[in-house]
């Protein structure tokens, strides 16, 4: 009798133990998430003397034969209506010629033109072929007598370059780069002061081009084999209505200084080395 009520005894507190069991809630382990590493920041140049905005024009002479094609999309603040009489600022030729040559590229960008062109400012800086980087807003001049461009005050700088940034992220642009481009190249110790605090890196270039308002697509061409050497930055332009060359000028150049050993990449890989 005693045995059987142990017996009893036990199957209750094992039944009750199991119904414990069922009632209490198990621990829910997360998911293993994916390891993500945080893209790194695109390279830039120490300040200048003074804390002023550094300038960069080429890269390295020595550490190989590379070569950063830029080409800015100008447009300025007051061509809104030329624009809307049927000009184009814009040269979708050019930019899938790029694309199907597999070259990387730099394009410095005016805000005016990312708000006239959109869809193209998005498509150009979620392509890593690309990198998309600032012209200014306004595409008005940082100093006085510069090529006939409509001038931006000095207290007006660093806003001007600001609205730029901002119209890239609106049009869709998720990671401008640092770099800065003065419109006409023009720049003074007042303009690299004022945009001190935006903490771009100004980008010029030891090539000219020439293809602003070129019809001779081969002259053009052979400025710029003549002028190319290890770690240059050439300037170009992606603007049917200023530079209608462009496209050709890509064309030969490209498979040419393949041939001569030279390897294309975008302004951050020059600034990088």
């Amino acid at each position: 009798m005693i045995i059987l009520v142990r017996r009893i005894t036990a199957a209750c507190a094992l039944s009750a133990a199991l119904t414990a069991c069922a009632a209490t809630p198990q621990p829910v382990r997360p998911a293993p998430s994916a390891t993500t590493t945080a893209p790194s920041a695109p390279p830039t140049l120490a300040p200048g003397p003074g804390g002023l905005t550094p300038v960069f024009k080429n890269g390295s002479r020595t550490h190989g034969r590379t070569v950063a094609l830029t080409f800015d999309a100008d447009m300025t603040a007051d061509q809104g209506a030329r624009a809307a009489a049927g000009e184009h600022f814009d040269n979708p030729g050019l930019i899938a010629a790029l694309r199907a040559l597999k070259v990387p590229a730099t394009v410095f960008m005016t805000g005016r033109w990312a708000e006239q062109y959109p869809e193209q400012a998005r498509s150009l800086g979620r392509d890593p072929l690309f990198e998309v980087a600032n012209h200014s807003y306004s595409h008005y001049a940082f100093t006085a007598d510069c090529y006939g461009l409509p001038t931006v005050s000095g207290d007006r700088m660093r806003a001007d370059v600001e609205r730029a940034y901002t119209a890239f992220r609106k049009a869709g642009v998720p990671d401008a780069r640092p770099y800065f481009r003065f419109p006409g190249g023009c720049y003074d110790r007042r303009a690299l002061k004022a945009l001190t605090p935006v903490g771009v890196t100004a980008v010029q270039w030891d090539v000219v081009s020439g293809d602003a308002f070129a019809t001779d697509a081969e002259a053009v061409t052979r400025q710029v084999l003549e002028g190319v050497r290890p770690g240059s930055v050439v300037v170009m332009h992606c603007t049917r209505s200023a530079a209608p060359t462009t496209e050709r000028v890509v064309r030969a150049v490209v498979p040419e200084l393949r041939e001569r050993g030279f390897r294309f990449v975008k302004v951050s890989e020059l600034i990088g080395s």
